[in-house]
């Protein structure tokens, strides 16, 4: 990470600097003030992020008193333990993950972030290699940024409030996009680690088997009934998806606490201390959030980042693939909130509005792909690890197959 930190701050510069030399007005002095307001902009979006996490790891919290994470944990072991061997079955990690990926299928970003940070403290107790991602870790994060979506809630708002005569143009192909680029981020975190080996001796998860004894492995077929049933879910949700989506977290906070109750778990006192560790997440990863946010605004206002794109813009142009569509893409990989700004900008030109098979492509991008560079910075910066290893590689290839996929499944899918 100390390379990509430079290298971004240090090509703004140059590109300001430039800019101030060859041309009227004062990049420079914009430049400085983009810095400023981003490095100020951090600590109000951290803060604001403690109320969701408290919510949603309240919520966790009693999920694991009352017994629930770990026993879809130790339904779906046998499936995600081929994707993290390393984990050891019935560890809390795997309930963790299963919840960050099972929020992530429904669209639930705000929840699906507490979830995955606490799957990454529960991979962290791990590591033996505290400052480095694990390779466990590594996976993890690049799933997160190929999230697979049933529901991309926040395209659907925003493409209905922008006048869409099918808001929910955008399901099927954003859930076949999610399909192909998380298959990608899986192959390329396998390739990926061997290229970036860790320290000679220790190896890379520590065995805690003694603290999380093997789980009563469940008959086969649960575990396939499990699956099928969640596969079950793509269609409801492709065609109701709309009106239930507003279900989803009330049932949640009401089913969560229910279960709670009935396992005789003291619920307001376990939900109060779980939510307890949302603002200390959030004041953690605050330094984290001024870095990469600071290299953002640089790359953005400096013009760095239209530098790069438009040369990529070219190569791209002969295989479907518009400029607004690497834009887009672009963005999405950076920032949450531009990208969401600049989709919303999209929408309501009348060059492409919601409904023309471009709007219907950005809005398949912005829901099929992560901010990574923010997704890094949190989940890794909440626990502490500084060297990525090939995590932000793993995370850019996925994004670049969910851009490559969005363009096929919209070429296919749509009309």
């Amino acid at each position: 990470m100390n390379w990509v930190f430079f290298v971004m701050v240090a090509a703004a510069f140059l590109v300001s600097a430039i800019n101030q030399l060859t041309a009227s007005g004062n990049a420079m002095e914009a430049l400085g003030n983009a810095m400023l307001k981003a490095a100020e902009g951090a600590v109000p979006l951290a803060f604001g992020l403690v109320g969701v996490m408290g919510l949603f790891l309240g919520l966790m919290k009693v999920a694991e008193e009352a017994g629930l994470v770990a026993q879809i944990a130790r339904l779906l072991t046998p499936l995600v333990r081929r994707l993290f061997p390393e984990v050891p079955a019935g560890h809390p990690a795997m309930g963790a993950m299963v919840m960050n990926v099972a929020a992530n299928l429904l669209g639930l970003g705000n929840a699906a972030t507490p979830f995955g940070i606490r799957a990454m403290e529960q991979l962290q107790r791990l590591n033996r290699h505290p400052e480095r991602a694990s390779n466990a870790q590594a996976l993890f994060l690049a799933l997160n940024t190929a999230s697979v979506t049933i529901l991309p809630t926040s395209v659907i708002a925003l493409r209905a409030a922008s006048g869409s005569a099918n808001p929910a143009a955008v399901v099927a192909p954003t859930l076949a996009a999610t399909l192909i680029s998380a298959v990608v981020a899986v192959v390329a975190a396998k390739l990926l680690a061997p290229a970036f080996p860790l320290p000679p001796g220790a190896p890379d998860i520590q065995d805690d088997s003694d603290d999380h004894p093997l789980p009563t492995p469940v008959p086969g077929w649960m575990t396939a009934f499990s699956v099928v049933a969640i596969l079950g879910l793509i269609p409801v949700m492709a065609v109701y998806g709309q009106s239930l989506g507003h279900w989803i977290v009330p049932v949640l906070m009401v089913g969560l606490l229910g279960w709670g109750l009935a396992r005789r778990v003291r619920v307001y006192e376990c939900f109060v201390e779980g939510a307890r560790e949302g603002f200390t997440i959030a004041v953690r990863i605050i330094p984290y959030l001024v870095a990469i946010l600071v290299a953002i605004a640089m790359m953005r206002q400096s013009g760095a980042l239209d530098l790069l794109l438009t040369p990529l813009a070219g190569v791209l142009a002969p295989f479907g693939v518009p400029p607004e569509a690497l834009t887009m893409a672009g963005m999405r990989s950076l920032s949450g909130s531009g990208s969401f700004g600049l989709l919303a900008a999209y929408m309501k030109d009348p060059a492409i509005g919601p409904d023309s098979p471009t709007g219907i492509l950005l809005g398949t991008i912005y829901g099929s792909s992560e901010t990574t560079f923010y997704v890094l910075a949190v989940y890794f910066g909440a626990v502490g690890i500084r060297r990525m290893r090939h995590a932000l590689a793993a995370g850019l290839i996925a994004d670049a197959a969910g851009l490559l996929a969005a363009v096929a499944a919209c070429s296919i899918l749509l009309p």
